[in-house]
């Protein structure tokens, strides 16, 4: 099997997402295939980052030392890495909640195959990041009530966009929707005027705990 670059593994709360607030460990591979322009993680996705090459049995052994059920898998992309299929399969045998953050680019269909399979949580990249055009729509098709579709907006054009792709695919039928502010670009107030305003019925506002519990940059929380 694989070994895998993990950038960092820690025990905090999950800062976003249905389980804010709830304590996770985190596992950060190294690497991404995409440049956001506002990635809080670029330094993870750098080639010469620090990284610690573990097997899936030794990440594992490590979240299971912990006592804690729940998993964010994170990156970088972790479904970038090579091997993710096999660690994935392996980790979904555990008794853990596991939740995996992709960037939208990757298709989703082939780790659908996997017998209880992470849930995900997929961003949408808008306007702002730079990326949208490397957004795989077909992603959509994959995701069910467990899963998680996480818009980033830096700007009021972003917000627009995102209630577009909302409408346009039906997104409040099939999983959980988030909104979270580009930190520092847009008030939380501004996304709240324009849900009201648009009648974003069954969306959530996200902001970003870990940003309000410790400094913006720190890293390991």
């Amino acid at each position: 099997m694989e070994k895998f670059k993990v950038a960092e593994m820690f025990s905090s709360i999950n800062g976003e997402g249905t389980k804010a607030g709830q304590l996770s460990v985190f596992v950060r591979f190294a690497g991404c295939n995409l440049n956001c322009d506002y990635c809080d993680t670029q330094w993870a996705n750098k080639p010469d980052t620090d990284y610690k090459i573990m097997s899936a049995n030794e990440i594992i052994s490590k979240i299971l030392e912990t006592g804690i059920k729940n998993v964010t898998i994170t990156g970088g992309e972790p479904l970038y890495q090579k091997g993710i299929y096999e660690f994935l399969e392996l980790i979904s045998k555990e008794p853990l909640s596991v939740e995996i953050e992709t960037n939208g680019s990757i298709d989703l269909k082939h780790f659908n195959n996997i017998k209880n399979r992470p849930s995900f949580t997929m961003d949408y990249k808008l306007k702002s990041s730079g990326m949208e055009n490397y957004m795989l729509l077909s992603n959509f098709d994959i995701l069910k009530k467990t899963d998680t579709i996480k818009f980033v907006s830096g700007s009021i054009e972003d917000l627009q966009i995102c209630l577009n792709i909302i409408n346009k695919y039906s997104l409040t039928s099939k999983c959980n929707i988030y909104i979270s502010p580009v930190f520092g670009k847009i008030a939380p107030s501004d996304i709240v005027d324009f849900m009201l305003k648009n009648k974003m019925n069954y969306i959530n506002l996200q902001l970003q705990l870990h940003k309000y519990i410790w400094d913006p940059n720190k890293r390991g929380v």
